[in-house]
């Protein structure tokens, strides 16, 4: 079958697909750092990847595949700089937690439109392109180390109750609401004070 290729061309399949493919990627990943998901339409990713507007269409054939495609590199990064922040740390699942827990607002703040991108589900199709299978590990890691440090509670549930509460830190923060709010700079404190609601306070 005949593909349109990155220089507007076609051609008959086999590794250029491919490249194609991660071109149109890589392009979205870039777009979105620079002026956020909004920014994300097939017209100017193919712009910006240099193929016809129509190009995007013979690998992804609707936006939210491409959009999904990018949501799972964002995912991808995240889980690996939580990997790498938590080898080797206090092996206390608390303290692990609060490994985690920042790594991921760091992640909310120094990649905004990432960050707004991946859990924009209503965007996004999450049985296509791997992207449940990179956006769940992190997830399933926090159940596990919620059911170590607070036993006999529904690991599950206070996990989604301390993601929720980190998330909306993390948007607010990223918004300026919390800094104007609380008076602060650091959201060190506030990160305290998450994962005492639902862990308890830490040991002395």
């Amino acid at each position: 079958m005949q593909r349109e290729n990155e220089h507007g061309r076609t051609d008959t399949g086999g590794s250029g697909g491919a490249g194609l493919r991660e071109r149109l990627v890589d392009a979205g990943v870039a777009l979105v750092a620079e002026d956020g998901a909004a920014a994300l339409s097939l017209r100017e990713i193919a712009r910006r990847a240099g193929v016809s507007h129509g190009a995007p269409r013979r690998w992804f054939p609707t936006h939210l595949e491409l959009l999904s495609a990018i949501a799972r590199r964002g995912f991808a990064d995240l889980g690996a700089r939580a990997a790498a922040a938590v080898d080797g740390t206090d092996p206390d699942p608390r303290a692990r937690i609060a490994v985690l827990a920042r790594v991921y607002l760091d992640f909310a703040a120094e990649q905004r439109g990432m960050y707004e991108l991946m859990f924009r589900h209503d965007l996004l199709e999450s049985d296509r392109f791997g992207l449940r299978e990179t956006s769940l590990p992190l997830f399933g890691t926090l159940v596990e180390l919620v059911a170590e440090a607070r036993p006999g509670a529904e690991p599950a549930v206070v996990a989604g109750a301390l993601w929720a509460n980190l998330h909306g830190v993390a948007q607010l923060w990223g918004w300026g609401s919390l800094q104007l709010a609380t008076g602060s700079a650091d959201p060190g404190p506030l990160l305290a004070a998450v994962l005492t609601a639902h862990l308890g306070p830490a040991a002395r």
